[in-house]
């Protein structure tokens, strides 16, 4: 019996979307937000850590990620590699305008613009060869004028870079200098590879192989698991020949080899960091609880807001063409992420990032085959939740300001103790603007009402990419207020000058990983190992404090006591202990 597409269009629904206005919102998208900023908590220091690490010539971080003398055995080595060869070509150039520390942190974010591009074009060019394919093409129509297979693909290629760009949880973390927009990178690079594979599977696997390999060599099991099982997944296939299976095992083969390369010279430079290494990545899963999958659930549902009713319509509509290249690759890429999802502990936005492309490919599928009705209410709902968005944005910005709302202005100000705002004619015309562009956009859709099927998802994505560019302009100073460690990490450093403290004989107690990178990024500061030292900087909060929950000797003084001043909880003490 043969199969009907679920796929209905005519040739005018597929207009080309301008390849200008596309690279226009990509620019705009990954620019926002990323520069003009203190490095922020936990992710974003880390890896920026693991970086300067290297950069400032600990011995042996090139090849095992460290945070200052302390070895980082959790992540693999490729973003401290790049971001460190980054730092050394352009921070030069940065330093004849900038601080040497602030040119190294702009250094160090430029390859961000590189993971994203290539991010945007693997999709693109994977998501266009399987939309081109026999097998994905609308319904041919009595009389003509369905679109051609070029057209068509190119549609739905654009439909999936602004899903992507839609997705509201990757938004933050893809402007961070962290292993989040490298692994999306290495499993777009892997996706392109295995729709590759269906023409040129040398060409195809080589790539997928390659991102694979580098999966694992970012985000060990985590990044390379999810690849790797979607791999596997590939020799059921049944479009997958013999000869594309075979050259399957040259892909795991391929990334095999770079990983046991690395592995190799890690485990004899330092054998510790390496079996550290190897025990993080064994006890990364278990079997979930009822509660813990609720849980991750309940996270996605907004993490992959919009995609994930679209991606749902997609492969209910498709359901019948589950076995073709353009459901089956992102439908087993997806369904690796999920598994690798469920069955890890404490599985949060980092993990998920491996979920975002495949839901945006088959979101992007689903387009051809709603209906107008809901094809206008997308567009609705896209102008209604931006648009509220815009407002939300502005009224805490008056409030922020002129302290009306009062309510409001209370509510925020209990969030930033001790924040002075400042309010920059720069940004503010800016801003105005951002709404201008806004509006306009709004009213291209209503006044042309557009038969083009994407046409929602560009309200989505330009309106997603204008609220984030307008929480930049006028959020910025406040949140980089309340996520940045620079101000608490120099007044610790003014102590420590002032007291004659020897900054190589402070021990740590209860540091928080995210905290430790910020002592080393903002002032190079390094705990030791040595039992003999005096003085221990402990991580608390006021209620162990009141508690005596966290108490030290009576006879230890306490040299300093501080905090970030929005942070109610965290409290840092520098004390001194008695002499042995």
């Amino acid at each position: 019996m043969q199969r009907t597409t679920p796929s209905r269009l005519t040739e005018i629904a597929t207009r080309k979307l301008s390849r200008t206005a596309l690279l226009v919102v990509g620019v705009l998208y990954i620019f926002a937000g990323l520069f003009y900023r203190d490095p922020w908590k936990t992710d974003d220091l880390t890896g920026l850590a693991t970086m300067l690490t290297a950069f400032r010539g600990q011995e042996h971080a090139w090849l095992l990620p460290q945070i200052g003398n302390y070895a980082y055995a959790q992540e693999g080595p490729l973003l401290t590699w790049i971001g460190t060869l980054f730092i050394e070509l352009f921070s030069p150039v940065f330093m004849l305008f900038q601080a040497p520390l602030e040119a190294q942190i702009t250094a160090a974010r430029l390859p961000i613009f590189i993971y994203f591009f290539v991010i945007i074009w693997a999709t693109w060019y994977a998501t266009y060869l399987l939309a081109r394919r026999k097998e994905c093409q609308p319904l041919a129509l009595p009389f003509g004028g369905e679109p051609n297979p070029q057209d068509y693909g190119r549609m739905i290629a654009d439909a999936a870079v602004l899903f992507i760009i839609a997705t509201i949880g990757i938004v933050i973390r893809m402007h961070e200098t962290s292993n989040f927009p490298l692994i999306m990178m290495c499993q777009a690079v892997a996706f392109y590879g295995m729709v590759r594979m269906l023409d040129h599977p040398i060409q195809g696997s080589t790539l997928a192989g390659l991102g694979l390999g580098a999966a694992f060599l970012t985000r060990g099991a985590i990044g390379g698991v999810p690849v790797l099982l979607a791999l596997l997944g590939l020799l059921f296939f049944r479009n997958f020949g013999r000869r594309q299976k075979i050259w399957l095992l040259w892909s795991v083969a391929l990334a095999a080899a770079c990983c046991l390369i690395w592995l190799n010279a890690a485990n004899n430079t330092n054998s510790y960091w390496t079996n550290s290494y190897l025990f993080w990545n064994n006890s990364l899963f278990s079997l979930p609880s009822p509660r813990e999958i609720f849980s991750t659930l309940r996270d996605l549902s907004w993490f992959l807001w919009p995609t994930w009713p679209f991606m749902i319509i997609a492969l209910w509509n498709w359901r019948k063409w589950m076995d073709a290249p353009h459901i089956f690759i992102p439908a087993l890429l997806l369904g690796a992420a999920v598994v690798t999802v469920v069955f890890q502990q404490d599985a949060f936005e980092s993990e998920y990032a491996m979920l975002a492309l495949p839901c945006a490919i088959l979101a992007a599928l689903s387009l051809p085959t709603l209906r107008r009705s809901f094809v206008n209410t997308l567009d609705w709902f896209s102008i209604m939740i931006m648009s509220l968005a815009m407002i939300a944005t502005w009224l805490g910005w008056i409030a922020l300001n002129f302290g009306w709302p009062s309510k409001i202005n209370h509510n925020i100000t209990r969030l930033l103790t001790g924040f002075e705002p400042q309010i920059s004619a720069i940004a503010l015309v800016l801003a105005v603007g951002v709404c201008t562009a806004w509006f306009w956009t709004v009213s291209w859709r209503l006044r042309s009402n557009p038969a083009v099927i994407w046409r929602g998802i560009v309200l989505s994505a330009t309106g997603l990419t204008l609220t984030w560019m307008l929480l930049a302009l006028l959020w910025l100073p406040s949140i980089n207020y309340n996520r940045s460690y620079k101000a608490v990490s120099d007044e610790l450093a003014t102590v420590i000058q002032e007291k004659n403290v020897p900054v190589d004989c402070i021990r740590q107690h209860g540091i928080g990983l995210g905290q430790r990178a910020a002592f080393y990024v903002f002032e190079g500061l390094q705990f030791s190992f040595d039992a003999r030292c005096q003085y221990v900087l402990v991580q608390t909060t006021f209620e162990k404090i009141e508690s005596e929950a966290d108490p030290y000797p009576d006879n230890a003084t306490l040299v300093w006591q501080g905090k970030r001043r929005p942070d109610r909880h965290e409290v840092f003490r520098l004390i001194q202990l008695p002499a042995k």
